[in-house]
């Protein structure tokens, strides 16, 4: 795998201890990064994890990103201690449950908004802030391939990820001439362990939508986003970019 060149970067990775947000961790401390991981569930972390905290390679914080205050206090102390951040990863997520609108639960649908839509715009908000007074940055967002074409019985989910590619878009055309660029993925249905929300049936339904197959694996997802947060990407932003085994109809 070939490394890319983040020596002398922090990156700041939301939902960073499981699934597509580890696996980014693991390359771009591969390709010489500091990571500092912001994760609700950060004493959830396997062995390979750990290793690197231990190491200084990794910090870890406790947040919820659903509380633009709780995200400024950690920001403020992250910055005391290093000074700036170069990129963004916002892959924390959560799916929810499946079921038809008319009988979607509407606490439900506003918890995944809360955090796929609320965490995306708090995150953002406050990070780009700080990339704006260093006239450098990479922010990447983790959308979902639902949020283009809408899945059945995963309104609120779709919807959400659906914002997340407009408020990429609207971020990127604001800060295009400021030295940051502002991008989103798109993937298809990746074995993580979001899957775990998921029912059966709608992960069979998401399996024959894709024409590989297969699902993506969370390398796979992070190759392409970790390239979208390096000084390669110069030239691309508020772009969506498909990584969906071919699903993807537009």
């Amino acid at each position: 795998m070939n490394k890319l060149d983040f020596n002398n970067q922090n990156i700041i990775v939301t939902g960073g201890s499981s699934g597509i947000g580890e696996a980014c961790v693991f390359r771009l401390v591969e390709s010489g990064a500091k990571v500092i991981i912001w994760d609700k569930n950060e004493n959830k972390i396997n062995k390979e994890l750990k290793d690197l905290i231990s190491k200084n390679l990794v910090s870890i914080y406790s947040i919820d990103i659903t509380r633009y205050e709780d995200i400024l206090n950690i920001f403020n102390k992250i910055i005391k201690e290093y000074k700036k951040i170069d990129g963004l990863i916002n892959s924390a997520g959560y799916a929810g449950k499946n079921a038809t609108v008319i009988d979607y639960p509407v606490d439900e649908w506003k918890k995944i908004h809360d955090i796929n839509v609320n965490g995306t715009f708090f995150t953002n908000k406050v990070i780009a802030s700080h990339m704006k007074s260093n006239n450098y940055g990479r922010i990447v967002n983790v959308a979902s391939i639902a949020g283009k074409e809408g899945n059945p019985n995963a309104c609120a989910y779709s919807s959400s990820k659906a914002a997340v590619i407009g408020f990429t878009k609207s971020l990127g055309k604001e800060l295009a001439t400021s030295g940051i660029s502002v991008n989103c993925v798109t993937p298809a249905a990746v074995k993580t362990p979001i899957f775990d929300q998921v029912a059966e049936f709608h992960q069979n339904f998401m399996l024959s939508k894709i024409p590989m197959g297969r699902f993506g694996q969370p390398e796979e997802i992070a190759s392409l986003i970790c390239w979208l947060c390096s000084q390669e990407c110069s030239f691309t932003t508020g772009g969506v970019f498909d990584i969906s085994g071919g699903r993807a109809t537009y």
